[in-house]
């Protein structure tokens, strides 16, 4: 039987109960979750998880206390939690927060540096030391320092400023290489690369105007000593959101494509890409196997010379993270690559187990079909390979009155082998555990 709810439950939903009716909280009242009994010493939401999982609530904001908008997720020793807030869509509003708990289980909030730019990405790097990604920099900073805004140290500047355009990919993501080399997502200025006539943008070689700079993964030469490069190659480009990066012990590089916001809520795919040195995946100019973007003629797009996806994902499902999971709670998940659907049509508010090879590709089926649509009804393109795997929140979807759909960010793995998760738009943070044990 699942624990209950612990004794600060009362407090936190009372708190959540006042705080609705202030300004800054206008539109929190239908991103409140409902709880009802425990989940693995936490309380337990209402959305529905597969059997043996349950979606426990450990914060969701009130008030001025703790992120607005958090993001990026890295534990640290002892319990505690390094998050990242984006603050919101405009630079100086951003924030590092350390999360920890009392002897209750009660969060409490300490905010360690403010004033930052969009940051979102949280990782330990080759040295031990903890980075984080700022719309145009890397930084690093010690957590534990009595004053750990003293401590911020540019690593990586000068990244493109992204910020003021209509469709925004402002946001800075890394992973590091096996030799220690940083891995930096420079997402695209556009949707893609046409004028307001539908007309593709292109510079006197036909390729589009904004493809030399942007819409691709850099790589920084590791320095030692906590220094890398300031200049940098590209390692992959056709890419307009790297957001989700990961790294496979044996090498793989993955990445999850947010594809172009066509109208059309079937189309086009987003994708799960294994990246190369030099290789091209397609941005502005195709999308899903190998299908030229509206705008862009055959002989323009070249689809048939793009770099294809290993898989593809349902239409706008907007991967955000993607982590392999080695943890001790779920021994069936080991080796599996975790991934975020933050995408707020049907595909979004999904967590999302593939199998994966020996080396972290995702296992996939041909002609497979959605898990999160009723009886399977919509599938995949024929010949397309989709993931293989379990969707561990299948119900998280709007249900008036006890839950929002669910928009998941980051992920990560706590030391007792639960799988954390962070909500932007409902400013809260999740833990995913055993649905009948403590923790």
């Amino acid at each position: 039987m699942a624990r209950p709810c612990p004794v600060w439950l009362p407090v936190v939903a009372l708190s959540l109960i006042l705080s609705l009716g202030r300004p800054d909280d206008a539109r929190a009242a239908d991103r409140v979750y409902a709880v009802d009994g425990g989940c693995g010493g936490r309380p337990a939401t209402t959305v529905r998880t597969a059997p043996g999982y349950c979606l426990g609530l450990v914060w969701q904001g009130a008030g001025g206390e703790g992120p607005r908008m958090p993001r990026g997720l890295l534990p640290l020793d002892g319990g505690d939690w390094l998050v990242t807030d984006l603050g919101g869509w405009e630079p100086g509003r951003g924030a590092v927060w350390r999360l920890s708990f009392d002897q209750g289980g009660a969060p409490r909030w300490r905010r360690l540096v403010r004033g930052l730019s969009m940051p979102h990405t949280a990782a330990r790097g080759p040295d031990g030391r903890i980075y984080v990604s700022e719309m145009n920099r890397i930084l690093t900073l010690d957590p534990d320092a009595a004053d750990p805004a003293a401590t911020v140290r540019t690593v990586i500047g000068d990244l493109p400023d992204n910020r003021l355009h209509e469709n925004r990919h402002p946001l800075s993501s890394f992973v590091f290489d096996g030799d220690g080399a940083l891995l930096v997502n420079v997402g695209a200025p556009s949707d893609r690369c046409i004028d307001a006539r539908g007309r593709a943008r292109v510079n006197a070689s036909g390729a589009c105007v904004d493809s030399a700079a942007t819409g691709q993964v850099r790589r920084h030469a590791y320095l030692g000593n906590g220094r890398w490069a300031e200049a940098s190659t590209v390692f992959a480009s056709g890419l307009r959101n790297s957001i989700a990066l990961v790294r496979h012990p044996s090498g793989t590089i993955l990445q999850g494509e947010n594809s172009v916001d066509l109208t059309t809520p079937d189309h086009p795919y987003d994708e799960i890409n294994v990246l190369r040195q030099g290789g091209h995946y397609g941005w502005p100019y195709c999308v899903d196997l190998a299908t030229p973007l509206p705008g862009w003629s055959a002989a323009q797009a070249r689809c048939s010379e793009r770099d294809r996806p290993v898989a593809l994902l349902p239409p706008h499902a907007a991967p955000l993270d993607l982590i392999y999971y080695e943890g001790a709670m779920f021994p069936e998940l080991r080796g599996r690559l975790l991934m975020s659907w933050h995408g707020y049509r049907r595909a979004g508010g999904r967590i999302v187990a593939a199998e994966t090879d020996a080396q972290g590709r995702p296992l996939t089926d041909i002609g497979g079909r959605y898990a999160i649509y009723p009886r399977g009804a919509l599938s995949y393109p024929a010949g397309a390979p989709s993931i293989r795997g379990k969707v561990l929140t299948p119900g998280w979807d709007a249900v008036s009155g006890r839950q929002p759909r669910g928009s998941p960010v980051a992920l990560a793995v706590a030391s007792d082998g639960s799988i954390w998760v962070t909500d932007d738009r409902s400013r809260a943070i999740f833990r995913i555990a055993r649905s009948d044990v403590a923790p």
